[in-house]
């Protein structure tokens, strides 16, 4: 099997030009570092998808930033939107991305849930923003769309990514707005196990859980991370740590397809980390 490796970058919250998020944090020389290395990977990614709060408050000044550093990737990106974005500014600025039309729900909005069949792994991409809410969830159209879209190809390996986690974080301050209809949610993945693994954002740290009988990851954020403060009465603050990603690799290793997902940084410079050194005289003990 040619492995088939797709990138998960999230959450770079980009600001109009000049500006820096939260007056501490530059989000887009952030999302520049991450273009540039993804572009240098060997073996490079077939494809990116981007979980959501692309801008961070909506403005179509920042989606200009933001198409501006995307389109210098070398390889096709896929987004979802998160809580800060604004749907349509989001699809105005990208017309290029017909996915991003998705479907129309009852009631007449618009869903940006969509499926990439391009690859050997399915990616599917769920919209999981409510409009003015912080926390995300499901309504019934959504959940009857990914049904279906599982039930099409129940053979074919699927990696399924939104923004919001279907679950709790531990980190308080987040967890204050439980995922709407998670529990439904939950019974479709367990009806569709080709499901590899569901990719989310939102939590700005990279963490991983069983949900609905597969795994569920979350990726780090790419404009800051969140404190990493498991206290219930832990500020909502973040920290400038380094940005970084999620590597998704559908192969086979020992004679078993599997999906396997590192965790990557983005080092805020060439040769930040001394390395790499060789390892030598490694002994196993008997």
């Amino acid at each position: 099997m040619t492995p088939t490796v797709i990138a998960q970058i999230s959450d770079p919250h980009l600001k109009p030009p000049g500006v820096l998020a939260y007056g501490a944090a530059d989000t887009a020389a952030a999302l520049r570092r991450a273009v540039d290395l993804l572009n240098r990977l060997d073996p490079r990614p077939q494809a990116v998808v981007i979980t959501g709060d692309l801008v961070d408050e909506g403005a179509s000044s920042s989606y200009d930033v933001l198409r501006g550093i995307l389109v210098g990737l070398a390889m096709p990106f896929f987004m979802v939107p998160g809580n800060h974005d604004h749907k349509d500014r989001l699809r105005a600025a990208f017309p290029d991305h017909g996915y991003l039309e998705g479907f129309i729900e009852p009631g007449g909005r618009r869903a940006m849930c969509f499926c990439i069949e391009e690859f050997s792994l399915r990616l599917i991409g769920i919209d999981t923003v409510i409009p003015g809410e912080h926390g995300g969830g499901l309504n019934a159209g959504r959940l009857q769309w990914l049904d279906r879209a599982l039930a099409e190809r129940p053979s074919a390996p699927t990696l399924v990514f939104m923004h919001h986690p279907p679950f709790a974080s531990g980190i308080g301050h987040m967890d204050g707005e439980p995922f709407i209809r998670r529990e439904e949610l939950a019974g479709i993945i367990r009806r569709h196990p080709q499901v590899e693994r569901i990719a989310c954002g939102h939590i700005h740290r990279a963490f991983s859980r069983r949900f609905g009988g597969t795994v569920a990851t979350v990726a780090p954020g790419i404009g800051m991370q969140l404190d990493l403060d498991l206290r219930p009465e832990a500020p909502s603050v973040f920290v400038l740590e380094p940005a970084g990603f999620l590597l998704h690799v559908w192969t086979d290793l020992w004679g078993e397809p599997t999906l396997l997902t590192h965790v990557g940084t983005i080092p805020e410079q060439p040769g930040r980390y001394r390395g790499p050194y060789p390892f030598f005289d490694v002994v196993s003990p008997t």
